[in-house]
């Protein structure tokens, strides 16, 4: 199961095993069951050195969801960055990449069980976190789209861009198909709205 990349998290040495323990426990026992003393006890370091790396609860649950979000955000970057010449291929590598890594991601599967009631002291964190994701893919999508130069204006593409995030991001939460799969349906849309050229042999979803 993936837990965390291996990124380092910003901070002292124990901060991200502390995170990575912290995700477990979290998915294993839920939320409420995080506490200081016990991630002190599973990482072999004191309850003084988890406060030290990671101030409160809070700020603790916040790295968690900020580093594994951030985590979805660099496969995007990857995914252009390897296509600069195409951006339906690097539209698809991103939606391909996203869905496979949110396939096997615990705090994600952690995200869904708080959005069923199962702990709702976690949820007030994720829904602000997920308003920042929107924010953050579609400001990223935005400058990275631009650089194809798609025949589009500003605002078509600022429409263009919110539908394709909104959807991979339903795709996440509730995936219909297979991330291949889905990534080549969201590619062959992609391509029409974008009025994009590619090498790419796309098909309409119904054919694959």
């Amino acid at each position: 199961m993936t837990i965390m990349s291996e990124a380092p998290v910003a901070g002292g040495p124990y901060r991200q095993p502390i995170v990575a323990s912290a995700i477990e426990l979290t998915v294993r026992s839920g939320w409420a069951s995080v506490t200081m003393s016990k991630l002190a006890e599973i990482v072999g370091v004191s309850r003084q050195t988890v406060y030290n790396e990671l101030g409160s609860k809070t700020q603790l649950a916040e790295a968690m969801i900020s580093h594994e979000l951030g985590r979805f955000l660099t496969v995007v970057r990857d995914a252009f960055e390897r296509h600069p010449e195409d951006l339906v291929e690097a539209i698809h590598d991103a939606v391909r990449g996203v869905l496979e890594l949110a396939d096997d991601n615990l705090l994600l599967r952690a995200i869904v069980s708080a959005t069923h009631g199962a702990d709702t002291e976690l949820l007030p964190l994720l829904t602000v976190r997920a308003g920042s994701l929107l924010s953050e893919a579609t400001v990223m999508l935005r400058g990275r789209v631009r650089a194809y130069g798609p025949p589009l204006d500003a605002a078509q593409l600022d429409v263009a861009i919110d539908v394709v995030v909104r959807t991979v991001l339903s795709h996440v939460m509730q995936p219909s198909d297979t991330p291949a799969r889905t990534a080549d349906a969201l590619a062959w849309m992609a391509s029409r709205v974008l009025g994009a050229t590619t090498t790419r042999s796309l098909r309409h979803p119904s054919e694959n």
